[in-house]
């Protein structure tokens, strides 16, 4: 009988769960539709827009930035939040390996 050893990259996998918790919740995944119509947008333009609390939107801002998914960039007073694509696209391809098919967003 043959001895099977699987090992993982803690750091990795760790980084992997917190990017799948993130695109996970819908309410983020409506902020991630919301600043993707919108290319570049500050956080009162989401809450307003998608009629959801100020802190509510910030503390999900916060898991999204923190995962990666989005950028935050200061100009001024205002911070304007943006997608990084490449880490959503990664996002799909791992899900799509894992699954064993296609997947879109």
């Amino acid at each position: 009988m043959r001895e099977t050893k699987v090992i993982f990259n803690n750091e990795k996998l760790h980084y992997s769960s917190e990017l799948m918790r993130a695109l996970a919740h819908p309410l983020r995944m409506k902020i991630l539709e919301y600043i993707d119509r919108s290319g570049k947008t500050q956080v009162n333009k989401i809450y307003n827009s998608l009629g959801i609390e100020q802190s509510i939107t910030s503390q999900h801002l916060k898991i999204l930035r923190l995962s990666g998914v989005v950028s935050a960039n200061k100009e001024g007073k205002f911070i304007h939040y943006t997608i990084n694509y490449e880490i959503v696209d990664k996002a799909v391809k791992a899900v799509n390996n894992f699954l064993g098919k296609k997947v879109t967003v």
